[in-house]
């Protein structure tokens, strides 16, 4: 026998024995390594990680959530392999002058700016979180509209208010908005309102049910950038099971669950808990 066949034959023996003891003795294989799903310390983003991270789950897929205080640096980074944004937030972050502003066209343009190695799988078309333009119910009346197309024709005079540290545009169609007076809280927007110490008070699509007396302004001509939910991902790293997972939350997610959920989160509830619990009512291989 050679040396070279010979030192075969040890190798492979030595193989075998190494296998049939970790049979023997009850040795598991470990199993491949969990994903990580980036979340920034805020509600919305815990949630939406949790969802995603609860949906690679439901397909067996082994994953944890990690708080980071950008998900997005972290994503680039290759620190986390999936992370929960909004269409025109990201695509803001890249191209800060993009003039997009509909759901697919902000889409597209934020897929074409996202660093080399990141992807995104769908957006969730039916859940948003973008800003929207509340007036008092009487405005609206004068107004004769209840979409956000009225307000360039009023643009003269008008007088804004924005909840502190929110995003907000600062023109709406060809009206410049002046600078916004700042509030401590939700409420105290809304009694400035209605008090006639604002016109115009920047809330969203995403925020809990205005009071009464107030209205919300539709948005049919998209004057203002669409923020539709989507998760990001490290560019060949998941498979197409998992990128197929990510999707199913793109076809159930919708405002108003989302709205509700964030409240719940807000409330103190566990967001691996909500997350859990939607799933187990919107289960993604129906």
């Amino acid at each position: 026998m050679s040396r070279r066949v010979a030192a075969g034959s040890v190798a492979l023996a030595a193989l075998l024995t190494a296998t049939t003891a970790g049979c023997s003795t009850g040795q598991s294989v470990p199993g491949p390594p969990a994903l990580t799903v980036g979340a920034a310390p805020t509600s919305e983003s815990k949630l939406l990680a949790h969802l995603y991270s609860a949906a690679l789950g439901y397909f067996g897929i082994p994953t944890r959530v990690r708080l980071v205080p950008d998900p997005v640096a972290a994503l680039d980074s290759a620190d986390v392999t999936v992370a929960p944004g909004l269409t025109g937030e990201l695509l803001a972050r890249f191209v800060p002058h993009a003039t997009a502003r509909a759901d697919e066209q902000v889409y597209r343009s934020m897929i074409s700016a996202l660093p080399e190695g990141v992807a995104a799988a769908d957006y969730t078309a039916s859940a948003q979180d973008k800003p929207a333009v509340a007036v008092t119910a009487a405005t609206a009346d004068r107004w004769g509209k209840r979409d956000v197309a009225a307000l360039p024709g009023h643009c003269g005079g008008l007088s804004v208010g924005v909840v502190t540290g929110d995003a907000h545009p600062a023109r709406v169609g060809d009206c410049v908005l002046p600078a916004a007076r700042e509030f401590k809280d939700a409420a105290s927007l809304f009694d400035a309102l209605k008090a006639g110490a604002v016109t115009v008070a920047w809330t969203s699509t995403a925020a809990p049910a205005a009071p009464s007396g107030v209205t919300v302004l539709t948005d049919r001509t998209a004057l203002i950038r669409a923020e539709n939910v989507v998760p990001l991902y490290r560019r060949n790293v998941l498979a197409e099971q998992q990128v197929l997972a990510l999707n199913g939350i793109a076809g159930e997610l919708d405002t108003a669950t989302l709205t509700d959920m964030i409240g719940q989160v807000d409330k103190g509830a566990d967001p691996a808990a909500v997350a859990g619990a939607w799933l187990a009512q919107h289960p993604l291989d129906h």
